[in-house]
């Protein structure tokens, strides 16, 4: 894989009530970005996303992953998915490629209890950092009404 090669894609899901409800994105190195949210709550429908962001945006990214050291972690003592769903993070950036699934996590006492908290830990707020960039992202780039 070139060094400049990079894709990063977040999962968090369950099947309920409701079906199947989860929130997806993926960052792709040619500034892709991707977002799906189904939630069939109220007869809700699937929304789905797709812009592109700048090569500063992904280089942002990019240090955001780099400096939470997610790559030195490994998720074989985080809790397994269970019937209240999963999280997934896969991360490909030049020669490195994680790839993690655990539990979904409600709470910092879910990380405490786990056999891996400080791993875990490194997972939780990189997620919360992503989540974040990607619905601000979303919010500017689709909500903002020019005047």
């Amino acid at each position: 894989m070139p060094q400049d090669e990079f894709y990063c894609r977040y999962y968090s899901g369950h099947q309920g009530r409701y079906g199947h409800e989860f929130i997806e994105f993926e960052f792709h190195s040619d500034g892709r970005l991707r977002y799906a949210n189904n939630s069939n709550y109220r007869n809700e429908s699937l929304i789905k996303k797709e812009m592109n962001v700048s090569p500063l945006m992904l280089k942002e990214l990019k240090r955001i992953i780099a400096d939470s050291e997610i790559t030195k972690e490994d998720d074989n003592k985080w809790p397994k998915k269970n019937s209240f769903g999963k999280q997934e993070l896969e991360i490909r950036y030049g020669n490195e490629h994680v790839s993690f699934e655990t539990a979904k996590i409600g709470s910092l006492v879910d990380v405490q209890d786990s056999g891996d908290p400080d791993g875990l830990r490194v997972f939780y707020y990189l997620v919360q950092d992503l989540k974040c960039l990607v619905f601000s992202l979303i919010t500017l780039h689709w909500k903002i009404k020019p005047i």
